[in-house]
């Protein structure tokens, strides 16, 4: 697959707003291992195959298993995952597709047992941040396969 344009070099002053919403929330409370699992399933739900591959390396590089990344898809049923990511993972899925219930109050419900509101606020933005840029990688046809992880300490699970 071509890349079809490259709208970091047509758009740079749009690109470095998006970029600006990544460092906002990378200094937000939430955990950078949790924002790169909902990138991840947001952007599996989406088919974006450049997120997918730049997520997964970077959950990777944090130290995330391969188990817990395989099951990803099929996160509801399988056990490696805590109920916070749960709800996350749940609440990620009611706002990629929006138009499937418009995040129903039961999804809310569960989401507001685990996060405090600015954290919701927070989880809300990174969904909706990673939701636009599968959009821009798959309109412009990003090709996947050559990111590098960002540097991360190694971190072996428990």
């Amino acid at each position: 697959m071509q890349e079809r344009i490259n709208a970091a070099k047509i758009a740079p002053g749009a690109y470095k707003a998006m970029l600006g919403l990544e460092d906002y929330l990378h200094q937000s409370s939430l955990d950078e291992k949790l924002l790169d699992l909902i990138k991840l399933r947001a952007s599996q739900v989406n088919g974006c195959a450049y997120c997918i591959d730049m997520h997964w390396k970077d959950l990777r590089a944090h130290g995330e298993t391969e188990q817990r990344l395989y099951g990803l898809d099929a996160w509801r049923e399988s056990p490696y995952y805590s109920d916070r990511e749960r709800a996350a993972l749940a609440w990620t899925e009611a706002v990629t597709l929006i138009t499937q219930g418009h995040a129903s109050d039961e999804v809310f419900e569960n989401v507001q047992a685990y996060f405090t509101e600015k954290e919701i606020v927070d989880l809300t933005l990174a969904i909706a941040t990673i939701n636009a840029w599968n959009r821009m990688a798959i309109g412009a046809r990003a090709t996947a396969g050559n990111y590098k992880p960002r540097a991360h300490p190694v971190v072996i699970p428990a």
